[in-house]
């Protein structure tokens, strides 16, 4: 079993002929709605590839409220651990989206910011027979820290989105940052080339392994003393923005699975690849088989 500890948001997407610059208005076209946040896209990720998921998390008293709920309820996660919290808005996400797939992302917490420690003792018994628990930081440090600290099985921490001198949880058993994210937990220049990445990651100290998520440049794994970049499948991509929780979903399964961190991550890109190749965030998230496919054409 997969349990999920993080964020539901409710995106609102717009296409934009280019992101705007501070004092810019910039015209984009139709918006569109989709359920979201990257704990909830983590979950419906993992629950699409055939987890067995449960989500611990908190939405507000509004309509929003049982859309995210639907949404994930909908795709057979258990969200008996998801709150309703009294005069607080479920979160939401204002993203742009250029041609070329990349986005930009506002986030208003609303009741994700209301997750703490209590929620995760009170799911104490979910976390602690969980093969994989994953975590982001979408939610306070709190619930991440509690969460981390009752899990029974493998810890996997997304940093995002990071800040300067954020610190992971204690007992995280892999991490999975991106450029930006080790840029910011290593007080470092977002790195460049592989090399560069290599340098950084090797700054993080506290994780068993760490996987840094590099977009079309594939991933890199760093476990002991030895690395490996993994590189991404070729495709045309029309919407990055669950690509990274399209990735850490299908990396919590195969690892509930018993895949080597290796095997993981080359399944978790092929997950995450399709997903680029959709619009929205949980509409995009790839299922099982179609990864299966698209592995078999790349062979």
């Amino acid at each position: 079993m997969i349990a999920v500890v993080g964020s539901l948001n409710l995106d609102l997407v717009v296409r934009v002929p280019q992101h705007p610059v501070p004092g810019e208005t910039v015209l984009g076209g139709d918006t569109a709605h989709h359920p979201g946040g990257k704990g909830a896209n983590q979950a419906v990720a993992a629950a699409r590839l055939g987890g067995n998921v449960a989500f611990v998390g908190r939405v507000g008293e509004d309509d929003a409220a049982g859309v995210m709920l639907d949404a994930v309820g909908g795709e057979g996660v258990d969200t008996t651990h998801i709150t309703r919290t009294r005069d607080l808005a479920t979160g939401r996400a204002l993203i742009a989206v250029d041609p070329a797939g990349e986005n930009t992302i506002i986030v208003s917490p609303g009741a994700n910011h209301r997750l703490g420690a209590a929620d995760c003792e009170a799911a104490a018994s979910l976390l602690q027979k969980a093969a994989v628990t994953v975590l982001q930081q979408e939610v306070p440090d709190e619930a991440n820290h509690a969460a981390a600290r009752l899990s029974g099985g493998i810890v996997l921490h997304n940093p995002a989105p990071a800040t300067v001198g954020a610190v992971p949880p204690p007992h995280v058993d892999v991490l999975v940052p991106n450029r930006t994210e080790l840029a910011a937990l290593t007080h470092s220049p977002v790195p460049e080339t592989i090399d560069d990445v290599v340098v950084a990651a090797r700054r993080l100290t506290g994780a068993g392994a760490v996987i840094v998520t590099l977009g079309g440049d594939g991933v890199l794994l760093l476990e002991g003393t030895a690395h490996l970049h993994v590189p991404a499948f070729a495709v045309r991509p029309v919407d990055t923005t669950a690509a990274g929780d399209s990735f850490c979903g299908a990396l919590a399964v195969a690892l509930a699975e018993g895949r080597t961190l290796e095997q993981s991550a080359r399944w978790a890109c092929a997950a995450a690849a399709i997903s680029t190749t959709r619009a929205g965030a949980q509409p995009s998230l790839a299922r099982r088989d179609e990864v299966e496919a698209f592995l078999t054409g790349q062979s």
